[in-house]
């Protein structure tokens, strides 16, 4: 699995830093609720009936021995001693109190864990499915994919305030959706065309909730080195047309209802010539790191 850089732990631990003024001046009364509310948002944390929620990322489902070790000593030492694991690789921690939420993801941190982008409008945890890079019948370890696309999307200056929640799932055995990917904003099917390259089948526009959606297909076949600035160009698209005046109406699958898949693909299509050759293309070095 992903071992964190220099880099990585550094912007963690300064965020880690950052958190914790901003919950001691919320708690001196300096943060007005409506101020807090997008930073704490930012970090993983609900405020529900009776207790905070804290949500932590498991990206692409991965989990070592120390992490989990460390999510037992949490809800030991700050909750109740048991934890929620989500449908999608989150782990959720129902009763923390909310001045201890800064302490909790510092010594999250120490293991490489972190609440960053569990909630709020932005592109939240990548997931894929729970055996992936031990099944005969994939088509490639999808989880280096999954790491590419959050190292791309955590802190996205572009995409921290989008009109609403986005996931991305992706998947890797042919015929079959173990990731549910059809069932997220943009679904990522690993495939290999008939020259035997690895390429992505591309859904867009599925989502559950109060109006369930099955996403659809934008693209048949995108070359591996196009995976980020595809993406980009598709979320632009929906940044700049989702609806942002009625939340239940901001999704991306209400889009791309409300255009056609046609109209869309249209939009990501001309997003994407745009910037496609730009610094975002994928490189066979960095996929190899």
């Amino acid at each position: 699995m992903y071992v964190y850089d220099q880099y990585d732990q550094q912007l963690l631990n300064e965020r880690v830093a950052q958190f914790k003024g901003q919950m001691e001046r919320y708690l001196d009364g300096k943060i007005s609720e409506e101020e807090f509310l997008p930073l704490r948002l930012q970090n993983g944390i609900y405020v529900q009936r009776y207790a905070p929620m804290l949500r932590v990322a498991v990206p692409y489902g991965a989990l070592n021995s120390a992490q989990v070790r460390k999510l037992a000593y949490v809800a030991r030492t700050y909750d109740k001693g048991y934890a929620h694991f989500s449908t999608r690789q989150n782990v959720q921690f129902n009763w923390p109190e909310l001045s201890q939420c800064p302490q909790i993801l510092a010594d999250l941190a120490e293991v490489e864990m972190h609440a960053v982008q569990t909630s709020g409008n932005c592109i939240r945890n990548t997931t894929t499915d729970e055996y992936a890079g031990v099944i005969a019948e994939e088509v490639v370890d999808p989880r280096p994919y999954c790491e590419i696309i959050r190292q791309w999307s955590t802190f996205h200056p572009e995409f921290a305030f989008l009109p609403r929640k986005f996931k991305i799932a992706v998947n890797s055995v042919p015929g079959e959706d173990r990731a549910s990917i059809a069932m997220h904003d943009i679904g990522i099917n690993i495939v290999k065309n008939d020259a035997g390259e690895v390429g992505y089948r591309i859904l867009v526009g599925g989502g559950l909730g109060r109006t369930p959606i099955l996403g659809e297909e934008i693209c048949a076949f995108l070359p591996e080195e196009d995976l980020l600035t595809y993406l980009d160009a598709t979320i632009r698209v929906y940044n700049q047309f989702g609806r942002r005046d009625n939340k239940y109406k901001a999704r991306i699958k209400i889009l791309v209802k409300a255009l056609g898949i046609d109209r869309m693909r249209e939009l990501v299509e001309e997003e994407f010539n745009r910037i496609k050759d730009g610094e975002g293309k994928l490189t066979q070095a960095e996929l190899e790191r």
